[in-house]
């Protein structure tokens, strides 16, 4: 493959460069945006294209705001709890609701609370009245002619009431804009069709749905258009007549099926392809017919992110607004995190409340993730020409989540589990006001992030080669100077993961070293990683024999995936991530998976019920149908320093 036949990046752009270049183009349409008149009642979430002043007044007329009887205020004055004052039916008083008009010559409203009933025609009072007592004025709420909105305002439940109240029923809006979305490539099926290797389910074109809805706009989405160019450029041609703004999604990169760039050049110009974000570099930012026609990357990280920095813009400025500012919160890093000079970057975030501190664990950083956006509660950006941040740095988070929901997070930085899952769904299951932020460093990483006070608990099975036990001893050495508490979780057996019938008849650590075996490892602090570095010392074989070791994986289903996928033969990990992947497992040990939490946080809510759940027979049977797992002592807390 020669360079020359493949697409070339025009640009790195400036983010904030090349929205603005683009927003630019088509400023015309932005500042003079295609309206509507639309009912009243159908206006939530539209824009208003006009001010709207009332026709009426509200009330129209002066009204009770009271059950009770309306009076003429001066005959009252005579009244007091030592000179009760009789009054009669219609000479003096007339009974009155909420919302009855009052008329000459009644001035005021006594509340029916303070009327003591004679007989039919008479009551008698023991409190004055004030002129204009307890009455709605002409025009208390709207005033006819008064302006209830102003042009460009985003109407809410509350801006319909008053609409309605002032006697307006039709309004005149910002249309909606249509958005044309065309998911492509060849390797995409539809949800629900039968998976072949080589198959992707198209999903971006449904968050994209999801995003132009939240945006205010009307997606448009069209059947997947295979690899071809004549059938993409048809189909885009047919987008760009049927709607306000077309995107395309994948086939905006560098490669030599990648034709939406040449395609939009010839049907109309491209402003921008490439942009300093990571991830996100291949977008593709064009013009078709003066209509906005967007290249988005396949990657799902990617389209979500180009999508909403860039397709934002547009589908809310066609509406004749800007898009609304996320809330910004500061927090600390619980990691270093390092980045490019030449982007801007997207890091997605967990947040949790430890103390008094807000931390911010970074997820999962691939364009491919896509579990990282459903798992983020936020995003750090991370700007172009730095080179990152460091742990314990204060960092300002864009929040995808409610605050509230962040400090009701209990924050888990350690070792990786199917148990960690378990555990966040039966806390929503137990109280719904609770969620479980669970980040996979490893179990020495865990061990750190508990020195430096920036999570509740830390997952943790971490094995002493010296006493062959579990946990304690790593407690003792690092943890000195807090109070510890290690919450007994499970026992779980550990052993090679290796495809069904075993096929390169690997049984022991001695087979891992033979140059046909390809191995695939956990990150170094984790304690699987430990355990295999304990056996080959124990075996006596070196690190640099087997093929694969420097590879590293962060979660046991990650290692099971790579074995599972063919691209390794073998990898260390659980009973349970084997089975939940169909692999064969071989056994290597039985060891202690515990929690170590500082004793300070024992007498949170959140914590006991975590410590609850744990002790719950439903859930230790739902965790045991998983495989590999034993419960002994679950839930048994040692106070470290005693038992030291």
């Amino acid at each position: 493959m020669k360079k020359n036949d493949r697409n070339l990046y025009l640009t790195n752009i400036n983010v904030d460069e090349a929205v603005k270049k683009y927003i630019d183009k088509f400023k015309d349409r932005i500042n003079n945006p295609d309206t509507e008149k639309i009912e009243v009642i159908y206006s939530l979430g539209r824009v208003s294209a006009d001010p709207i002043f009332a026709k009426y007044s509200s009330p129209n007329y002066n009204a009770s705001a009271m059950d009770g009887i309306a009076v003429i205020a001066e005959k009252t004055y005579q009244a007091s709890e030592n000179n009760a004052v009789r009054l009669i039916n219609v000479d003096d008083y007339m009974l009155v609701d909420t919302g009855d008009p009052i008329i000459e010559p009644y001035n005021a409203v006594i509340m029916i609370e303070d009327v003591e009933e004679i007989d039919e025609n008479t009551v008698e009072i023991t409190k004055a009245a004030s002129p204009w007592q307890h009455i709605r004025p002409i025009g208390e709420d709207i005033v006819a002619n008064e302006m209830i909105i102003p042009i460009k305002h985003k109407i809410r439940p509350v801006d319909i009431g008053a609409l309605l109240s002032g006697g307006i029923t039709k309004i005149n809006v910002y249309k909606k804009p249509t958005v044309g979305i065309i998911p492509t490539g060849t390797e995409i099926v539809e949800p629900g069709s039968k998976m072949e290797i080589g198959s992707i389910i198209e999903s971006n074109s449904r968050i994209f749905e999801g995003l132009t809805k939240e945006y205010g706009g009307i997606p448009n989405r069209y059947s997947p258009v295979v690899d071809n160019y004549n059938k993409l450029k048809k189909k885009i041609m047919q987008s760009v007549k049927e709607n306000d703004i077309t995107i395309i999604n994948a086939g905006s990169s560098a490669g030599t099926e990648d034709y939406t760039v040449n395609i939009i050049r010839e049907l109309g110009e491209v402003i921008v392809h490439g942009i300093a974000s990571k991830p996100g570099k291949p977008a593709i930012l064009g013009v078709i017919n003066n209509k906005p026609v967007m290249g988005i990357p396949g990657y799902p990280v990617s389209a979500y992110l180009v999508f909403d920095i860039i397709s934002r813009e547009i589908i809310s400025r066609y509406q004749g607004i800007l898009p609304e500012k996320p809330i910004t919160i500061e927090a600390l890093s619980s990691r270093r995190i390092v980045s490019s000079l030449k982007h801007r970057e997207y890091v997605r975030i967990k947040l949790g409340k430890v103390g008094d501190k807000l931390i911010a664990t970074p997820l999962n950083r691939g364009a491919g993730v896509t579990m990282s956006l459903v798992r983020a509660d936020g995003v750090l950006i991370i700007p172009q020409n730095s080179e990152g941040v460091e742990a314990g740095e204060k960092v300002n988070i864009q929040l995808y989540k409610n605050l509230d929901d962040v400090e009701n997070t209990i924050v888990s930085i350690g070792s990786h589990d199917l148990i960690m899952d378990m555990f966040s769904n039966y806390i929503h299951k137990s109280n719904s006001k609770y969620n479980l932020s669970s980040a996979h460093v490893g179990s020495m990483g865990g061990i750190m992030s508990l020195r430096r006070k920036e999570t509740h608990i830390s997952p943790i099975h971490l094995l002493d080669e010296n006493t062959g036990k579990y946990n304690i001893s790593f407690i003792v050495k690092y943890l000195n100077n807090m109070n510890i508490v290690l919450v007994k979780g499970i026992k779980r057996i550990q052993g090679f993961m290796v495809n069904k019938n075993n096929p390169k008849n690997i049984s022991n650590f001695i087979d891992i070293a033979n140059n046909d075996i390809i191995f695939v490892n956990r990150q170094k602090g984790a304690g699987t990683r430990l355990l295999t570095d304990y056996m080959l010392k124990k075996n006596k074989i070196s690190a640099s024999n087997i093929i694969g070791y420097e590879r590293e994986m962060t979660t046991h289903m990650a290692v099971a995936a790579a074995v599972a996928s063919g691209s390794a033969d073998v990898g260390v990990g659980v009973y349970s991530a084997a089975k939940a992947m169909g692999l064969d497992f071989i056994p290597i040990s039985e060891e202690e998976y515990d929690f170590a939490i500082p004793e300070e946080y024992l007498k949170d809510n959140k914590i006991q019920l975590f410590i609850e759940i744990l002790k719950d027979k439903d859930f230790q049977t739902e965790i045991v149908k998983l495989g590999g797992y034993k419960f002994e002592e679950a839930g048994k807390l040692i106070k470290v320093k005693d038992n030291n």
